[in-house]
């Protein structure tokens, strides 16, 4: 690993634990979903579906945090929990689900995007998120370095697809954004670079899903803890 230590930049850092990380090789192309996770549910895979199919990804990470630093953490599952339960809702062979973060320390997607290239060099690395999401990215912790570290996928979310070109960082992002139909060129460009991805869609949101109680979609009892 080069440049420097993460130690050296954020306290709390712990690169020494080296933890494990799903598949990945020299070539390969590979989205990266991360979120709290909390629940789960169909329009995750939806979403990850779309961009798998209109990317060419050979593999999709979900990246299940320790917790969302811009969210408030009173009724967060735990980890163990909500990985088991997002293992149940990915069912697909390439999607892999990892909750690395918690041994790395990082708390925020630059750092972990950071962490991973230089982990993993040769893989092309594409951040997914939903539309919902894009609006709220100014508010992440170094989002500038974030959107100029990889491409992104911004995949169609019921009632945002107006909102998804509107925005901060929408307007930061608008000079390398592609046509659609450029969708498959977008792992291995050279960032700041997004495209947005119409798909399938799913109402499923992790808050409804909390407001009605169902935070283990798919989990029997027992495992649920």
């Amino acid at each position: 690993m080069t440049g420097t230590p993460l130690a050296q930049r954020r306290p709390g850092l712990k690169p020494w634990r080296f933890p494990s990380l799903p598949r990945s090789g020299r070539g390969m192309r590979i989205g990266l979903f991360g979120g709290s996770f909390n629940p789960p549910h169909e329009g995750h895979r939806l979403a990850t579906l779309a961009a798998m199919r209109r990317l060419g990804l050979h593999r999709v990470w979900w990246i299940v945090t320790p917790g969302n630093p811009l969210k408030d953490h009173d009724g967060l599952s735990g980890l163990a929990q909500r990985v088991a339960a997002a293992q149940t809702v990915a069912r697909h062979p390439r999607i892999d689900v990892t909750g690395f973060e918690d041994a790395l320390g990082t708390r925020y997607s630059a750092e972990t995007v950071a962490y991973l290239k230089r982990r993993c060099p040769g893989v092309d690395f594409v951040w997914i998120m939903g539309a919902d999401i894009l609006p709220e990215l100014h508010r992440w912790k170094h989002w500038r370095a974030f959107v100029d570290s990889l491409p992104l996928a911004v995949v169609d979310r019921p009632g945002s697809t107006l909102n998804a070109t509107r925005g901060r960082a929408a307007t930061v992002m608008a000079r390398g954004r592609l046509r659609e139909s450029q969708a498959p060129s977008l792992p291995g460009r050279r960032p700041p670079a997004s495209v947005f991805i119409h798909g399938p869609r799913s109402p499923a949101s992790s808050t409804r899903l909390r407001l009605m109680g169902d935070r283990y979609p798919g989990l029997s009892a027992p495992e649920r803890g």
